[in-house]
């Protein structure tokens, strides 16, 4: 199986880098294999740009989306790893999303509208926010993720939701117990989603 990590921050020391390192190792002990895209470190553009939307006259990826596009056509499960911002993602990761799985990657045409290309095929969500999670459910940013962002996202696309992790109350200077606490939450969590049965 092979995981593609896509991970959303621009510090590589952050906490959501940690959470996907651990998965990574998780992944790689039971076997598998992983690709990293960290999109800040990859300087990824998040803007599509007119070009690229599908028309009666055609559109055509730009070279950077095609390069992704072959990295990631093997993929089995696509593991999302982002903060919330403003109770959503970040905009590289929906631009990421606009542009890399987009028509004719994710989706194509059907005969009654959009038809999914990646039914088979997981995505699994890591997020944390500085709001304890108690806090991000009561004020319905959490269902308003769940709903607009992972369930309309793995319908488009045909994907499984497997299931979204998320971490409350993380700030700058969080312990490291607390880091290695959590880590090892994600390292069971992929253990029981992707391990033998």
């Amino acid at each position: 199986m092979q995981h593609a990590l896509i991970v959303a921050h621009p510090n590589p020391s952050s906490f959501v880098a940690s959470l996907a390192m651990a998965y990574g190792e998780a992944a790689e002990s039971l076997g598998h294999k992983t690709i990293m895209r960290d999109l800040y470190g990859m300087s990824f553009d998040p803007c599509l740009k007119a070009d690229e939307l599908p028309t009666s006259a055609g559109f055509a990826p730009r070279p950077d989306v095609v390069s992704e596009r072959l990295i990631l056509r093997d993929v089995d499960v696509f593991a999302l790893f982002y903060p919330f911002w403003l109770n959503a993602s970040p905009a590289i990761l929906k631009g990421y999303l606009e542009r890399v799985f987009g028509m004719g990657f994710a989706y194509g045409k059907g005969k009654e509208g959009n038809e999914p290309l990646l039914k088979g095929r997981k995505m699994i969500s890591f997020t944390s926010s500085g709001a304890p999670t108690e806090w991000v459910m009561k004020s319905g940013a959490w269902e308003a993720v769940r709903a607009l962002f992972d369930e309309h996202v793995a319908a488009v696309f045909g994907l499984e939701l497997v299931e979204h992790a998320h971490y409350g109350g993380i700030v700058p200077g969080i312990r490291n117990d607390v880091v290695a606490r959590h880590q090892a939450s994600v390292r069971a969590l992929v253990a029981r989603q992707f391990g033998p049965r």
